[in-house]
């Protein structure tokens, strides 16, 4: 589960964005331009023309689009193809779309034929309120009956005229989880019954082409993810919130471990569904390099529908400045790359040979172990008593010595 201090705050903030959509507009209208001090930019890399859809998630309201266009310029002008954000999960009237908040998301979406705006979608209020078990399994059998119908029904026709019918619903992710009150654990059946309850609301609204993306996180967390699956005809997209965490677990061991990146794609695989990536990013093992290029070439070899990294800190590679190595990485990676799917039966053009660029060096990882000051004889402690130190003791050799 990964940290979200920021956009869980910012959440509450809705009254703002219609003054803020005015900032981002002139923006938008002025184009990006070139951050003071801003690296020197990498060649496009091998496959730079061609890559699955991506985005990141860089603000949930007016900054986030304004943002976009700053992050494709840093990327040398590589196609964002995606736009994420998140509804705010305090109270239904948010969850319903409030006037002003899904406004300027919807322009930039419409602005180009290719484009896809990807919405988180809160299953109750009070959604990051810690609610308990015994209340969230009322909740949701009380969705399962009907009870907020009317909630979902009224965010359909929202989307519907705003002209964005073809989003990308993120219903109720993380359900794997503890930390929302959409959370599936307390009664596994009756959040099947009410995912399904919620789609099925949403899908009758005239002028709808939704596509309902199940996202659990990655790992078997609270209760296995699959015992959440509420079934392939309520189901588009099968996706994963995939973070560099636990500490000390390699990438290798995320694709195999029980309920893992492999199981997700075998899994989607065996249901006939495409795969998606809403969340991912650095996390619990720091400015991990190796994480960044490992899931850069685990998506591109699993093509899913999209992906969009959690671009702030501790996750993030542009708006974060404490990853710089792994910054590099996702940098040289996807500069220049732009999303140009072939229609069926072109012949692929054959490409002019060109010399192979080489990526901007990565930084070397700066060491974390403490030199001892001169004259100075480490005393060995124990791993667990230096653990509690803070590091080594160490005695000076010169304890004898008055200065004059």
């Amino acid at each position: 589960m990964a940290v979200r201090q920021s956009r869980a705050r910012s959440g509450r903030r809705t009254a703002h964005v219609a003054a803020a959509a005015i900032a981002t507009a002139a923006l938008l209208a002025a184009g990006p331009g070139v951050a003071a001090g801003e690296p020197a930019a990498p060649e496009p890399g091998p496959g730079a023309q061609s890559a699955p859809a991506f985005g990141a998630y860089l603000d949930y309201g007016p900054r986030g689009v304004a943002r976009m266009a700053e992050l494709s310029h840093w990327l040398g002008g590589a196609e964002l193809r995606v736009g994420h954000t998140y509804l705010p999960g305090d109270r239904w009237s948010n969850i319903e779309g409030a006037p002003g908040f899904l406004d300027v998301w919807a322009d930039w979406r419409t602005r180009k034929a290719d484009r896809m705006l990807v919405l988180n979608v809160p299953m109750m209020e009070r959604n990051e309120e810690h609610v308990g078990d015994g209340e969230v399994r009322a909740l949701l059998r009380q969705g399962a009956a009907g009870r907020f119908d009317h909630h979902f029904r009224a965010l359909a026709e929202r989307l519907v005229a705003l002209k964005v019918p073809d989003t990308v619903l993120v219903l109720g992710w993380e359900m794997n989880g503890i930390t929302y009150t959409h959370r599936c654990g307390p009664d596994p059946e009756a959040w099947k019954a009410y995912w399904n309850r919620i789609v099925t609301t949403m899908r009758a609204v005239p002028g709808q082409k939704f596509r309902f993306d199940f996202a659990p996180s990655r790992g078997r967390d609270a209760v296995p993810w699959t015992q959440c699956y509420p079934g392939d005809s309520t189901v588009d997209i099968i996706g994963m919130d995939s973070y560099d965490q636990p500490r000390g677990m390699p990438f290798d061991e995320q694709v195999k471990e029980p309920y893992g990146l492999q199981a997700h794609v075998d899994f989607a695989k065996a249901h006939g569904k495409p795969v998606s990536y809403p969340e991912w990013g650095l996390f619990r093992n720091g400015d991990n390099a190796t994480y960044m290029r490992r899931m850069l070439a685990w998506m591109d070899e699993h093509r899913p529908v999209y992906n969009t990294v959690t671009d702030y800190c501790p996750h993030g590679v542009w708006q974060c400045d404490d990853n710089p190595r792994s910054t590099a990485v996702y940098r040289s990676v996807l500069y220049g790359r732009t999303d140009t799917p072939e229609e069926p039966g072109t012949p692929t053009p054959t490409p002019t040979p060109t010399p192979t660029p080489t990526a901007p060096p990565v930084p070397p990882a700066p060491s974390t172990t403490p030199e001892p000051p001169a004259d100075c004889s480490p005393l060995e402690l124990g791993d667990w008593v230096e653990h509690w130190l803070g590091g080594k003791l160490c005695l000076r050799l010169d304890w004898y010595a008055r200065n004059e």
